[in-house]
């Protein structure tokens, strides 16, 4: 086993992973087909009317939703900001983009359905849906269905993972000796741990979506070639000669951005013609939400400090798909289709569609968490955010076994400084 970080130790009451794979007694990991057996053969029938069902139904609610926000609230600003109708006329706009941007989601999920193959048994169908839903909502459908399906391959892999690859201590600003050196280490020094929490969360929900859409941010360590990126190389999801993207796949990755960009020229268009405010108030809104959502799970689904991540040689695909974590999210698992619930049994069998992704995450439950392997971590997601965003900051090295750190953790550069909690 090659050198690793220390497996954190259990001092408190929050969630801990069940499997740590340095302890000596660590159970041996089952193979994919051992894990598939234990789960019912209807499970991954895919059916075009049950997908379209939630299609169908998900418009719905949006054009409901729409409907009521016509009906009660009006895009003109108060004539007053500092009234009692200016503070309404917030609230109502807010209320609107929260749950609009809620209801997207199940559009935004519907759609990473058929990237993955698992929205009906025809790949043509699934495209063409994806493509409509994903575009609508600024994403690059045929794009991110490549980075999405590595990042499926890859989980958890410190060099050759996808999306919210974890950062070592030298990229985080901290020297050999843990001094802090200057970048997001000297940050936190200066502004303090609960204010670092909430700029880690202002990054991941408000900017994070389009900065790794343009390669500025979580992206992998390799490109498609397998050789290690260069200093300052980005691997974006719009050139189509982009590192990210094998040569064959050019045509697909065109088609995606010029897609992007026509959605970009509607938004342009309705701008000129409606006004700039209208199209914040029903569009931008709604979207932000919507992107906010979409990084939330892939950041909680993944990372905690108990759960490890893998250098090259410690990698395993069962390794990588076993570190996924299900966490409840009430009222949100109907409007996101369970997406988060049930992401473990999503990890293994992406094909397997999300309407029956509830048995089967019953029957992986019963067949891992006796040998310790199932994660299930009961906080509520927003107390699980907080804790990630003040916990998972760094890990030591690219090689061997690797446990998320925190920056609150790492002694202060100034002598008799202290911490802003």
């Amino acid at each position: 086993m090659g050198k690793g970080g220390q497996a954190p130790q259990s001092k408190s009451t929050h969630w801990v992973s069940p499997y740590n794979p340095l302890s000596k007694s660590a159970p041996a990991l089952p193979s994919k087909g051992e894990i598939k057996a234990v789960i019912p053969k209807e499970c991954f029938d895919r059916s075009y009317v049950h997908s379209m069902y939630f299609v169908l139904r998900d418009t719905a609610m949006a054009a409901a939703c729409v409907f009521i926000a016509h009906r009660t609230l009006s895009t003109d600003l108060p004539s007053s900001l500092l009234s009692v109708d200016a503070l309404t006329w917030a609230v109502g706009w807010n209320v609107y983009a929260f749950w609009m941007g809620c209801i997207l989601t199940g559009h935004w999920v519907l759609a990473h359905e058929c990237g993955h193959g698992a929205f009906s048994p025809s790949q043509a169908f699934n495209d063409f849906w994806g493509f409509i839903m994903h575009q609508a909502l600024l994403v690059p459908y045929f794009a991110w269905q490549y980075t999405h399906a590595k990042h499926h391959r890859r989980t958890n892999n410190i060099m050759d993972g996808e999306s919210h690859v974890p950062n070592v201590k030298k990229e985080m600003g901290l020297g050999e000796n843990m001094e802090r050196q200057g970048g997001y280490a000297a940050l936190h020094e200066a502004i303090g741990d609960g204010p670092f929490a909430m700029f880690q969360i202002f990054a991941h929900l408000v900017i994070g979506w389009p900065l790794y859409l343009m390669g500025l941010a979580s992206t992998g360590r390799l490109g498609n070639d397998g050789k290690e990126l260069g200093e300052g190389e980005i691997i974006d999801h719009f050139r189509p000669w982009s590192k990210m993207f094998p040569s064959k796949l050019r045509l697909k990755i065109a088609i995606s951005t010029l897609g992007v960009m026509a959605a970009w020229y509607g938004i342009f268009r309705a701008a000129k013609t409606y006004g700039v405010l209208p199209v914040m108030l029903w569009y931008i809104g709604p979207l932000l939400w919507n992107q906010a959502w979409l990084v939330l799970y892939t950041w909680l689904q993944h990372n905690d400090p108990s759960v490890p991540h893998y250098g090259t040689a410690e990698w395993t695909w069962v390794k990588g798909a076993l570190s996924t974590i299900d966490r409840p999210y009430g009222i949100f698992d109907f409007f996101h289709h369970k997406i988060g619930s049930t992401h473990v049994a999503h990890h293994l069998f992406h094909e397997m569609p999300f309407y029956k992704a509830d048995v089967a995450t019953a029957a992986i439950k019963a067949y891992l968490e006796p040998k310790g392997l199932y994660n299930y971590d009961p906080t509520p997601w927003y107390l699980a955010m907080w804790r990630i965003a003040r916990t998972c900051h760094y890990i030591d090295d690219f090689e061997g076994v690797q446990y998320y750190k925190s920056l609150e953790d790492v002694p202060l550069s100034k002598k008799g400084g202290k911490k802003i909690d």
